[in-house]
C-alpha cells in the first residue's frame, strides 16, 4: 500500500513540476476548460436564480389557490377563437361560488385594470398598479399590514371610499408623515387610506406590493361597469388546508357549469387555474433551459477538453526521452501513467476552479446591480461543475497517458537522442 502511496505521490510531483514549466502551455489549456465550466455553472446559476426568484414572488400565495376566469395559465388544446368566445366571469358568480361552495377557506373577487396616478395636494405617483378586490383578499394572500388595517366586508361590499397603499407610494406621497387618515384623489375622488403594507422589495416583473393601490372591487366596479373589456375580472379561491384538491376543482367545475347551464356535452367556458400548475409550468421551462444551457456548455467543456488531450499528447512526444530514462532506471508503466493522468485531471480541476471563481465574483457583482434580484450559486452547481472539469481532464488525459506508459525504453531514448 505505501508503494503505491509513492508512487502516486511522486507522479503528482512531476505532474506539478511539468505544469510549472510549462506555463504558456498550461495557460491555454487552463483557458479552455474556465470557459467551458464558465459557461455550463453560468447558465445553471442563472436558471437557479430565476426560479427562485419567481416562486419568491408568489411565495405569499398558497400552491393551491385557483383562479377561476376566462384565459388559462398554461397552454390548452382550445383553438384560441374557441376561448375568445369565453365570457368573463362575473360578480354574481363570485357571490354564488362564495356562498356555495363547501371547504372553501376565501373567497375573492378582483378586477384586473389599467395603472393609475395617485395625487395628494402637491405630490403625485403616476403608472401605480391598482388592485380592486373584495375584503377576503387579504386572507388569501396573507398580506401584512404595519400601519392602519385592511378594510373589512362591509366596507368591501358598499365599495367604501377606502384604500391600502404600499410601502413606496406612503413614502412618495407623504414621506415621513403618517399616511393613515390622509386623502388621496383617484378615479376623481377622495379616498381615504386607511393602512399601509408592509415593505416588500421589488420582484422579478417588476411588480411588488409596495407600488400597488388595494381598494374595494365594488368602488372600481362603479367606475368601469360590468361590462368593461378593459378590466378583465377574476375569482380567487383558496381552499381549506388539506382538502383533496382534485375533489375541490372538480366540484367548483361542476358549480360553474350549473350556474352557466352548460350542456353535458358543451366544454367548459371557464379555465381553473391551479398556482400549482403554474409553479410546475415554471418548474418545467426552467428545467429546459438549464437542460439546453448545460448542453451548449458541455460542447464549450469539451473543446477545453480536446485542447488538454492535444496538449497532453505534445508533452507525450517532447518528454518521450525523460520516459525512456525513467523506465530504463525502473520506473512502471503505472507510474508514467498517473504521471501524466495527473497532468491532466490538475489541469482541468484548476480550470474549473478559475471558471467557478468567475461566476462567483459575477454573480456578486451583478446582485449589486439588480437590485433585489439575488444571483445563486447553489453547493449542487458547484460540486457539477467540479464533477465535469474532473472527469473531462481525466477523459483528455487518459489516452495520451497509456501512449506514455506503453513508450519501449529503448526506442524512446534513441527518439530523444
Amino acid at each position: 500500500m505505501l508503494i503505491y502511496l509513492r508512487v502516486l505521490k511522486e507522479s503528482f510531483n512531476f505532474a506539478v513540476s511539468a505544469l510549472i514549466n510549462n506555463k504558456l502551455r498550461t495557460f491555454l489549456s487552463l483557458l479552455g476548460v474556465t470557459i467551458g465550466i464558465f459557461s455550463i455553472i453560468g447558465v445553471l446559476a442563472a436558471v437557479d436564480s430565476l426560479k427562485q426568484e419567481i416562486k419568491g414572488s408568489i411565495s405569499s400565495l398558497d400552491n393551491s389557490t385557483i383562479y377561476l376566469m376566462r384565459f388559462s395559465f398554461g397552454p390548452t388544446d382550445i383553438p384560441q377563437w374557441k376561448r375568445e368566445q369565453f365570457p368573463d366571469v362575473t360578480f354574481e358568480e363570485y357571490q354564488y361560488i362564495n356562498r356555495s361552495l363547501p371547504d372553501a377557506k376565501a373567497t375573492s373577487f378582483i378586477l384586473n385594470v389599467a395603472p393609475e396616478t395617485v395625487k395628494y395636494e402637491d405630490n403625485n405617483v403616476s403608472n401605480v398598479e391598482i388592485i380592486p378586490v373584495t375584503s377576503d383578499y387579504y386572507e388569501i394572500e396573507e398580506l401584512q399590514v404595519v400601519k392602519g388595517r385592511f378594510y373589512n366586508e362591509q366596507e368591501s361590499a358598499s365599495g367604501a371610499p377606502v384604500a391600502v397603499i404600499g410601502d413606496e407610494i406612503a413614502n412618495n406621497l407623504f414621506g415621513a408623515g403618517d399616511p393613515i387618515g390622509k386623502k388621496v384623489r383617484l378615479y376623481g375622488r377622495k379616498i381615504t387610506i386607511i393602512g399601509v403594507l408592509k415593505k416588500e422589495g421589488m420582484g422579478l416583473f417588476g411588480n411588488s406590493k409596495d407600488t400597488m393601490v388595494i381598494l374595494p372591487v365594488n368602488l372600481v366596479r362603479r367606475v368601469y361597469g360590468d361590462n368593461n373589456k378593459s378590466a378583465f375580472p377574476a375569482i380567487i379561491i383558496k381552499p381549506e388546508s388539506g382538502v383533496d384538491v382534485p375533489e375541490f376543482v372538480a366540484g367548483l367545475k361542476q358549480k360553474m357549469r350549473t350556474y352557466r347551464g352548460l350542456k353535458p356535452d358543451e366544454i367548459d367556458d371557464f379555465f381553473v387555474n391551479q398556482l400549482q400548475g403554474f409553479t410546475d409550468f415554471i418548474d418545467n421551462i426552467t428545467g429546459t433551459m438549464s437542460q439546453i444551457g448545460g448542453f451548449i456548455g458541455m460542447f464549450s467543456l469539451l473543446v477545453g477538453g480536446f485542447g488538454i488531450a492535444n496538449i497532453m499528447f505534445v508533452s507525450v512526444k517532447e518528454r518521450t526521452n525523460l520516459i525512456g530514462i525513467q523506465k530504463a532506471l525502473g520506473a512502471k508503466r503505472r507510474f508514467i501513467l498517473f504521471q501524466f493522468l495527473f497532468e491532466a485531471v490538475i489541469l482541468a480541476i484548476f480550470g474549473g476552479l478559475i471558471g467557478l471563481v468567475l461566476v462567483w465574483l459575477i454573480s456578486i457583482f451583478a446582485s449589486q446591480f439588480t437590485g433585489d434580484f439575488e444571483f445563486i450559486l447553489s453547493s449542487s452547481n458547484v460540486f457539477w461543475g467540479m464533477f465535469s472539469s474532473t472527469m473531462i481532464g481525466l477523459v483528455a488525459g487518459i489516452l495520451p497517458a497509456i501512449s506514455a506508459s506503453k513508450l519501449d525504453p529503448v526506442e524512446a531514448i534513441r527518439t530523444g537522442m
